[in-house]
């Protein structure tokens, strides 16, 4: 469909990717990945046809259409929502209206005459064409679109200009996808969507009938839509088969070939090399000398290119507060006639990592506000526990920084005993290279701030992170970085995020936030989803009398054949689903509260091996022993748990 030829582009003076060879296919479905500035949005724009290669050729097969969706940028204005989503089919209305014209000319015309038949066959070849491209749903279409994205019917009456930036590039998106180009290209289509409209796209895109290259900083996103992965690295297009949890196994097993070829290689120079310079001068060995020379001067060196390192940095851990962290009780929030929440009730304690997930709009960031105490509450109280410290991360945390403040210089204040080296690489991770480092802040845009506001929290952390889209405007590599630092972390973390794969490896528990209510899931998202759909509620089936054999399972009777009291009592609780999921439950908590403890047993440790003091060292040796004594009947309960469920 689309092939590349020795493909090769620069900005400026910088050289983006060369030599690279692809083939687009029908089918194919394409993750296209990369460090940032590497020139990903680059080859979507030539792939698009707005842009050209400097170097080598680009081919296109005949009547191909193609459809780019940037990052941002994109603006519409002049209708509705609807009407602006209907006008990507002006083909087919025109077709339709000739269609009507056709159908009141054959009504005039005589039918056995010769104009009559060419105006039906006319009519026949638009009606076969209309019906082919689905032309009686184009209303059910386009709701079906508008809907999953997350508009609300009433949403679709009102005038694109009303709509800001995120919800514009929704409007782009969902022209796109009903256009049904032949390539559909999608810069970070994610970045503006919540997790409901991520999981609808994900649907759509895996039943999609054509090909689609795709970039997204959404690990979970791309594992499910796409088959090939692209990555540019070092300046080169290099192709793996699979989604991007095979593109990782692949690029490992890949390096560790090129790195087993370059051992092998710099063994066999060192060999010519030693029998080159013993007898370059013995002219018995003259020949064998010769040959050696020319199979080094033939020989094509294996590079093995300088990765990115992978940045791991031991950020500070918080003072540790009470086991009761927050605690709301009845509690009720309005904007004016607007309910936001009602009656709400909920407990968060010590070490808890809650996700806070539902549509736009439902309120996930109001609750965030009223935690950090950023917002009042309408009625009842919310209860902060002891010694807890409230650290709250805005979706414009940016406006809380000094504008005048170099980054560098910044950041070394609030991290003195970092090195230079150290204070660089983490700047890096957040994406924060050469120059940059040496800005002020007031010049980065509004998403660099943000990203810079996330790590300066992360070096100072408060005992209860309150985290409003922290990954936002982050990449995979930052996103990582984050990830492990908060799963590292042994205070408190409520968060908002859209990000799956984040969620699902961070979360402890799932707020759900709709219709004025908070409805609670342990577990992360996976989970949470899993008891969404009514599968926790699936009925154990109970084996039949006759198949029971074993003494220990025999049920007492009475004297009429019916079971006895206790023994219908028993049956009833080893039968009853929701007692079997409470008890699995609470086994999830008990592993969750042993990997903490075994975490703080293994921090205590490593502070023994430091004298400070012998009070200290008194003091740390019992509280050692005290959770080494709650880790034992932590285990004794969870082995108890696990007796009674099997």
């Amino acid at each position: 469909m689309i092939q590349l030829s020795g493909a090769g582009k620069r900005y400026g003076h910088k050289l983006l990717f060369e030599n690279a060879d692809w083939l687009i296919t029908p089918e194919s479905r394409i993750g296209l990945v990369g460090a940032n500035g590497t020139g990903k949005s680059t080859v979507m724009k030539i792939l698009g046809g707005s842009e050209s290669l400097d170097y080598g050729a680009i081919s296109r097969a005949k009547g191909i259409s193609t459809g780019y969706l940037p990052q941002d940028g994109l603006t519409m204005t002049g209708r509705t929502i609807f009407a602006e989503c209907m006008f990507v089919f002006a083909e087919l209305h025109a077709i339709e209206k000739e269609m009507e014209s056709l159908t009141r000319s054959m009504s005039e015309l005589d039918h056995a005459g010769p104009e009559y038949s060419n105006v039906a066959d006319r009519y026949q070849k638009l009606e076969y064409e209309f019906v082919a491209r689905d032309g009686y749903t184009l209303e059910a279409q386009v709701g079906q679109v508008l809907t999953g994205l997350g508009f609300h019917r009433d949403d679709w009456t009102r005038r694109t200009e009303e709509f800001s930036g995120g919800w514009q590039m929704r409007i782009a998106l969902a022209k796109l996808l009903l256009q049904k180009p032949n390539l559909l290209l999608l810069d970070e289509p994610t970045n503006h969507l919540d997790l409901e409209a991520r999981n609808w796209l994900e649907e759509y895109l895996t039943s999609y009938p054509y090909a689609f290259v795709l970039i997204s900083h959404d690990r979970y996103f791309l594992d499910i839509t796409v088959k090939r992965i692209v990555e540019i690295w070092n300046k080169q297009m290099h192709f793996y088969a699979g989604n991007y949890d095979q593109y990782l196994a692949g690029k490992a097993a890949r390096k560790e070939q090129l790195e087993s070829a370059y051992k092998t290689q710099h063994d066999r120079i060192e060999q010519l090399e030693v029998f080159i310079n013993r007898f370059r001068y013995t002219a018995t060995k003259a020949k064998q000398v010769q040959s050696r020379i020319k199979e080094l001067e033939k020989m094509e060196r294996i590079q093995i290119p300088e990765e990115e390192k992978t940045v791991h940095f031991s950020f500070p851990q918080p003072k540790p507060s009470g086991r009761i962290v927050a605690e709301f009780a009845n509690v009720a929030k309005s904007y004016g006639d607007h309910k936001v929440f009602e009656d709400v009730n909920f407990m968060i304690e010590r070490g808890e990592r809650v996700a806070l997930v539902g549509v736009n709009g439902a309120g996930k960031s109001t609750l965030i506000k009223l935690l950090a105490q950023q917002e009042p509450l309408t009625a009842s109280e919310y209860k902060l526990g002891y010694n807890v410290e409230p650290d709250y991360f805005a979706q414009d945390q940016y406006k809380e920084l000094d504008p005048e403040a170099r980054i560098l210089e910044d950041l070394g204040e609030l991290a003195p005993a970092s090195t230079q080296t150290q204070l660089h690489s983490l700047l890096g991770c957040f994406l924060f290279s050469g120059d940059d480092v040496f800005k002020r802040i007031g010049v980065l845009s509004g998403g660099e701030r943000n990203r810079y506001a996330l790590l300066k929290m992360l070096l100072h952390p408060a005992n209860f992170l309150l985290l409003d889209e922290p990954t936002n405007h982050l990449d995979l590599r930052a996103k990582d970085v984050l990830l492990e630092a908060l799963m590292k972390y042994t205070g408190t973390v409520v968060f908002v995020s859209h990000d799956r794969y984040f969620i699902d490896n961070l979360a402890t528990r799932v707020f759900k936030i709709g219709d004025g209510k908070v409805e609670i899931y342990p577990g992360n998202y996976e989970e949470y989803l899993w008891r969404k759909q009514g599968r926790a509620a699936v009925a154990v089936e109970i084996p039949k009398p006759s198949t029971i054999s074993s003494a220990s399972s025999v049920v007492p009777v009475n004297g009429d054949g019916a079971p006895t009291a206790d023994a219908a009592e028993a049956k009833g609780k080893r039968l009853n689903p929701i007692k079997r999921q409470q008890m699995e439950d609470r086994l999830h908590e008990i592993e969750e509260e042993i990997a903490r403890a075994e975490a703080a047993i293994a921090l205590c440790e490593t502070e023994l091996q430091s004298f400070v003091s012998a009070e200290e060292t008194q003091r740390q040796t019992q509280e050692l022993a005290r959770q080494k004594n709650d880790l034992h009947n932590l285990m004794k309960e969870w082995e108890e748990m696990s007796e009674g469920l099997e």
